[in-house]
């Protein structure tokens, strides 16, 4: 039996690591990536009096370090592969909520104090949760710093198309509400959104599984399957992957 087809729409910078973590268990793996990541141009931040630093992508992480090479201050990540992105970047002081924006607010909440000082949130222009406004209610100031945008790919790639048309794509993975709006889009678009009978959809969350169900005004997107991860985090969304050998599930 071959090897299950899977799907990865993040953005090329995160795409392709997960793509080969994903051949090396045994998957044959695509990418689409659904978002461009454009560097916004700018001055260094200014961090003086700033207690720590928040990232809710590893895009904010090389956002920031295109910008300055400032890495004393501690790192809140709303998940583990943002915290691997800084401590990759060199930051020492790392901590991951291991979860969602809301994750991230209660983590801060428990860490810190906000006669410490502000909180800059290294942010693109598209925000997932007004962290600003969770923190805020609690006493925090919060600084932004919008170091990049994502902009939505304009078209579903022919391979991709191939694949829904050959029924030879097994699962998508989405991991944002964003990510999953565009995919489902561009494959109606291209007049595929029946296609989409045979594959399973893979969601962060159920946020991210809401987005993917939608089509159009109105309209449910026919996948086969719609599956959440228990947490939201990039090895839980894993697990809920076939197993290479054609079995139900992983471990």
């Amino acid at each position: 039996m071959a090897a299950p087809h899977i799907l990865v729409t993040r953005p090329a910078e995160d795409s392709e690591p997960l793509a080969a973590r994903l051949r090396a268990l045994g998957f044959i793996v695509s990418a689409e990536p659904m978002l461009e990541i454009r560097w916004l141009d700018g001055p260094e931040p200014d961090i003086g009096n700033v207690q720590a630093l928040l990232f809710t992508s590893a895009n904010g992480v090389r956002g920031y370090t295109r910008r300055t090479s400032r890495l004393d201050r501690p790192v809140y990540a709303v998940g583990d592969a943002t915290a691997t992105a800084a401590r990759a970047a060199g930051f020492t002081r790392v901590e991951s909520a291991s979860g969602d924006v809301y994750a991230l607010a209660d983590l801060v909440r428990r860490r810190c104090t906000a006669a410490a000082g502000p909180l800059l949130h290294v942010a693109g222009t598209k925000l997932a949760g007004d962290l600003s406004a969770m923190l805020g209610e609690s006493g925090f100031s919060i600084l932004r710093e919008t170091l990049y945008d994502a902009v939505p790919s304009a078209r579903l790639s022919d391979g991709t198309a191939a694949l829904l048309r050959t029924g030879t794509l097994d699962a998508v993975l989405f991991f944002s509400p964003r990510t999953a709006r565009s995919f489902v889009r561009l494959v109606a678009e291209a007049g595929l959104i029946d296609r989409c009978r045979t594959v399973d959809a893979l969601c962060l969350s159920p946020a991210v599984a809401e987005a993917a169900r939608a089509y159009g005004e109105l309209g449910v997107t026919p996948w086969q399957n719609v599956r959440v991860a228990p947490r939201p985090e990039q090895d839980s969304l894993l697990g809920l992957l076939p197993e290479p050998s054609g079995g139900t599930g992983r471990a």
